[in-house]
């Protein structure tokens, strides 16, 4: 129950590693911020923060404004409640098995994850039809929207040795590697390079510099170092400034 909690309370790891956007800002989005005046006092405003602890996650992202209407206007809705997982097994680029719906049997590549409901997207499967751009005049055009699947009961990962669908198990290797293992064949199931991927690299390790990055360089110097002093006594230190007033006495009543 713990762990479904956090899950609910915050976004997933593998649910925003793809976006690339810092924590603070997915926690400043994840916020609505309301002014009240006190009781008989309208001419003061009171910031009072309101944080949901429990947000109901779809497979809109905190970072878009359907999910603030879901969450926070008038289309609020409550949240599911999910399974926890200890160990997630599917990433981005995994081949898989549709167990359920029209396409089940079929395989494909995950698409997409939103962790927060134990849902994968998979690309060109379980797809719902929608009209868009219908009018008196024009029959609109026919897009089809891949829909989530459940990671515990609709998709199943392919085991690359026969390419087909099979359960699996995380376990150590001789080396201490922790890793995906088909429980029919035993071989193990790699984590795709593509997990890696994110909107401004293709992997960590290809990315390139822009200008307003921070420089490993500059992270690794010490421009700072705190002082137990206040401010106006740092001040009179740099600046070579002697107190020599002497303070009047005072008294406690």
């Amino acid at each position: 129950m713990r762990l479904t909690t956090a899950l609910l309370a915050k976004v997933a790891e593998w649910s925003k590693k793809y976006s690339n956007l810092p924590d603070r800002y997915i926690d400043r989005v994840t916020e609505r911020v309301y002014w009240r005046a006190p009781p008989g006092k309208p001419q003061f405003r009171v910031r009072k923060i309101q944080d949901r602890k429990k947000l109901y996650y779809s497979i809109h992202r905190p970072w878009t404004t359907t999910f603030q209407l879901e969450n926070f206007l008038h289309g609020r809705r409550d949240y599911a409640p999910i399974e926890p997982i200890k160990n997630w097994s599917f990433f981005r680029g995994d081949r898989v098995e549709v167990l359920v719906g029209s396409d089940k049997g079929k395989q494909g590549s995950v698409k997409d994850i939103i962790q927060e409901r134990n849902w994968i997207i998979v690309q060109g499967l379980n797809t719902k039809v929608k009209i868009q751009g219908k009018t008196k005049d024009f029959p609109g055009i026919c897009i089809r929207i891949e829909q989530p699947l459940l990671v515990t009961s609709q998709v199943q990962l392919v085991d690359p040795f026969d390419l087909k669908g099979t359960p699996i198990e995380w376990r150590y290797t001789e080396e201490g590697d922790f890793v995906r293992v088909s429980t029919r064949t035993g071989k193990i199931i790699p984590i795709p390079k593509s997990s890696q991927e994110t909107v401004d690299y293709k992997a960590p390790e290809l990315y390139a510099e822009q200008p307003k990055d921070t420089v490993t360089n500059d992270v690794k110097e010490l421009t700072f170092e705190a002082k137990l002093k206040t401010f106006e006594m740092d001040i009179m230190d740099t600046m070579g400034i002697k107190e020599d007033r002497v303070p009047k006495k005072y008294y406690w009543y």
